[in-house]
């Protein structure tokens, strides 16, 4: 995992209750590489990290650009990127990861609710520029509060339909969704009443078409799975810790002193993903299919068999 620290270079508002920070090394030194759909984590105190997606140009290394909505019900991480980060500020951060890679595809249809709107923002530049069919439906409670919204229509014009809620009420996805399209994917950021209609629209679509980029974890599935205890075997030390059914992985592993890097804690993030060696992980986190056996989000998922040996 790459970790860095890197200075607030710029900041300005992009919709009401909104900030671009503008991320560059303190030397100038070039950035990682990434794809759309990347997001980074900020490291806003020892126990305070958040993750934001990367809406800027990949092709520009020389600087990264995350936006911040403000949330003041939120658990503190808005709040003090809104009022401590300013130009100047030191930040430490890992990443990129990208759960969210943009697939080729002939057509799109992107769905942004509000911030959602980040990761997007950069696939519709590279859908444009391999010169797929694609159209954007966006919805924010207001035209104010929605980031790039202008910037996006000035740019790509009626691709691009703007439905702020006080204006046009809740978005129109029986037209966009009510019929299977072909050679076309579905990407779709927001909030989870949003995800949720989306994928209910998308049920008669095939199975591979969707892809959900979630700020909250999904309700967890353990039908088939334990929720009593199992043992973990570390394969770089040969290890085995008991994790009984009131603990996670994660947990375990940190109280046996084992470093293991870990940022969300539910399951939405990547921060923590691990390989598996033996065993039959269960999958309750946001990301990864149920196909995925070789590896697992060890601060949430569990074990289908009595024993997993984990890449740690």
């Amino acid at each position: 995992m790459i970790e860095l620290e890197l200075v607030v270079a710029a900041r300005e508002p992009v919709a009401a209750g909104v900030i671009q920070l503008t991320l560059r090394h303190p030397v100038g030194d070039p950035l990682p590489g990434w794809e759309p759909g990347a997001h980074i984590d900020l490291v806003l105190r020892p126990d305070l990290v958040r993750q934001y997606s990367l809406c800027g140009d990949p092709a520009d290394r020389s600087s990264w650009s995350v936006t911040v909505q403000r949330e003041p019900d939120g658990r503190g991480g808005s709040r003090l990127a809104h009022d401590e980060l300013t130009p100047g500020t030191v930040v430490r951060v890992r990443g990129p990861r990208n759960h969210f890679g943009l697939a080729n595809a002939a057509r799109y249809l992107f769905i942004a609710g509000g911030i959602g709107i980040t990761p997007i923002k950069p696939m519709l530049a590279a859908a444009d520029v391999a010169g797929a069919d694609w159209r954007l439906l966006y919805g924010g409670r207001t035209r104010a509060t929605m980031a790039f919204g202008g910037e996006l229509q000035r740019r790509y014009g009626d691709r691009v339909q703007l439905c702020p809620q006080d204006e046009a009420g809740l978005l129109d996805l029986d037209s966009w969704l009510g019929t299977p399209a072909i050679d076309t994917l579905v990407y779709c950021c927001g909030p989870e009443p949003l995800l949720d209609a989306v994928q209910e629209r998308c049920r008669t679509w095939p199975p591979e078409v969707l892809h959900l980029e979630r700020f909250a974890p999904v309700a967890a599935d353990s039908a088939g799975g334990s929720d009593n205890g199992f043992e973990i075997e570390l394969a770089l030390t040969g290890q085995t810790l008991a994790v009984p059914p009131d603990r996670s992985i994660l947990q375990v592993v940190e109280e046996a002193g084992i470093p293991a890097l870990s940022s969300c804690r539910e399951g939405t993030c990547g921060t923590c993903e691990t390989g598996v060696l033996d065993g039959v992980p269960e999958h309750r986190d946001s990301l990864l299919g149920g196909d995925a056996d070789d590896v697992m989000l060890i601060c949430v998922s569990r074990s289908r068999t009595p024993r997993l040996v984990l890449e740690l």
